[in-house]
């Protein structure tokens, strides 16, 4: 058995599984999850229809996974850049380049993770599961604007409230981006809503 504790199928099988998902998501992201089939992920994927069902249960389990994966990869950068950052404000920017730069990096992902704020045709489909993975990055953010407030870096405010308030506002800038509306290099649009936010919580 591998020094990691795993044997060599878990590790295949763990391969194998992250191939699929990277194929899923960009069928995903062009058709949506209503207009993707099984046959067309498992043609992207080199695979045939019955060998997806050896990995994942159903379309939505592909999907849902494919969500999953792409947003644990998100927040590893998120708090690896932001561990990295000293002070608040130097925290506060870092989680908004990380985020920025991952979806220029990663526009299919960023497609279906957009999708789950404004897609009316299922919005009850993965609203459990996907609540779930925006309390863990929002979490991330609160935590350093609570030691903000502590140090007095940032004035008494309901942290809760404005780690998500930031996330909106960083999630139009990436919109923005992304659909071609700002024609400031990126670096000058992270530092335009860093700087904004500041003057609203900075003391």
């Amino acid at each position: 058995m591998p020094a990691t504790g795993r044997t060599k199928q878990e590790i295949v099988s763990e391969f194998r599984s992250a191939g699929i998902l990277d194929s899923a998501r960009k069928v995903f992201a062009k058709k949506g999850f209503v207009g993707a089939t099984m046959d067309e992920i498992a043609a992207a994927a080199g695979l045939a229809k019955g060998t997806l069902y050896l990995y994942f249960e159903s379309k939505r389990d592909v999907y849902l996974k494919t969500l999953q994966r792409g947003s644990a990869e998100l927040l590893e950068q998120v708090r690896t850049s932001m561990q990295a950052a000293d002070g608040t404000h130097a925290k506060m920017r870092a989680l908004i380049a990380a985020r920025a730069r991952y979806a220029e990096e990663n526009r299919d992902f960023y497609t279906l993770y957009s999708t789950q704020f404004g897609n009316i045709a299922h919005p009850a489909l993965l609203a459990k599961e996907f609540r779930s993975l925006q309390l863990k990055h929002a979490h991330t953010l609160e935590q350093a604007l609570r030691k903000g407030v502590d140090r007095g870096e940032i004035g008494p405010v309901d942290v809760k409230a404005l780690a998500f308030t930031i996330q909106d506002m960083v999630r139009s800038l990436i919109g923005r981006r992304l659909l071609g509306l700002s024609k400031k290099s990126l670096e000058d649009d992270i530092e335009y809503l860093c700087n904004l936010i500041w003057i609203g919580i900075g003391r």
